[in-house]
């Protein structure tokens, strides 16, 4: 397959402004899968319930995902992308996956960051799997990478590609990354943005790039820079993901002890 992703640094609110940068760095776009960031199209720091009322949409009859809808049409592919979701009374930090048909699939993350807390509902959805043409895909966005069960769970469901939207701000991703990738032995895409947004009294948050496919060798097939602007494709065979031999003898999956694992859901 030919995964796409693209970096850069989105401006707060003005989703419209966003949308048309996308579509401009995707113009003859040749891929199967294209990654883009958490909250693309508009930015991430809200301000308050209120703001994020005024920019979040529903999922699937919004404005966006029309949008992407039409974008993956008009290239003949599938798209991830993060947006706002508007779920009535409750608002989600989610992804979506959309193909030249409409929508796929929905993932509402699960592992709220700082002040997200306080605008975002944590995401019930679960972790499951979609058909992205012939790639099985996995979605998780940003924070979640602190958990590997997330990870895990994609895995365990059937997952040879888990794509990864992100804001990222914290130094870490970028290296467990790798973890996650060797020790399911899965593709991890991981797709953050760049720049850095201030507003309110909120504290100044300034995104570390280096959006990075990890094959499931724990291999980096590219990292782009903290601050580069970039679109990305690389071509690699997901089934090399059903391999799940560690060694000559060990299965990640085969070996697990699960009959030991009982903390991990008291």
């Amino acid at each position: 397959m030919k995964l796409a992703v693209y970096q850069f640094a989105p401006r707060f609110g003005e989703k419209k402004e966003n949308l048309e940068r996308v579509r401009g760095a995707v113009s003859g776009l040749e891929c199967d899968l294209l990654v883009l960031p958490e909250l693309t199209l508009t930015g991430y720091q809200f301000t308050s319930r209120e703001e994020l009322a005024g920019l979040a949409e529903p999922v699937p009859d919004g404005w966006t995902c029309a949008a992407l809808s039409e974008m993956a049409a008009g290239l003949g592919c599938h798209i991830i992308c993060g947006l706002a979701e508007d779920a009535g009374e409750r608002y989600f930090n989610s992804a979506v996956l959309v193909g030249p048909g409409g929508l796929v699939g929905t993932y509402r993350k699960a592992h709220l960051f700082c002040e997200e807390k306080s605008w975002f509902t944590p995401g019930d959805s679960g972790f499951n799997v979609f058909d992205a043409g012939d790639v099985r895909v996995g979605m998780i966005i940003c924070f979640d990478w602190l958990f590997p069960e997330a990870a895990r769970i994609l895995t365990l469901r059937g997952a040879q590609v888990i794509a990864h939207p992100a804001n990222l701000v914290l130094p870490w991703c970028q290296k467990i990354a790798l973890a996650r990738a060797w020790e399911n032995r899965v593709f991890f895409v991981t797709v953050n943005r760049t720049g850095a947004e201030q507003r309110g009294t909120l504290g100044r948050l300034e995104f570390t790039g280096q959006s990075q496919v990890v094959t499931p060798d724990g291999e980096i097939l590219f990292r782009l820079g903290e601050d580069e602007e970039a679109l990305k494709v690389v071509e690699f065979d997901p089934a090399d993901a059903n391999d799940k031999m560690a060694t000559e003898y060990n299965d990640v999956l085969g070996d697990r002890r699960t009959e030991l694992y009982g903390p991990l859901v008291e």
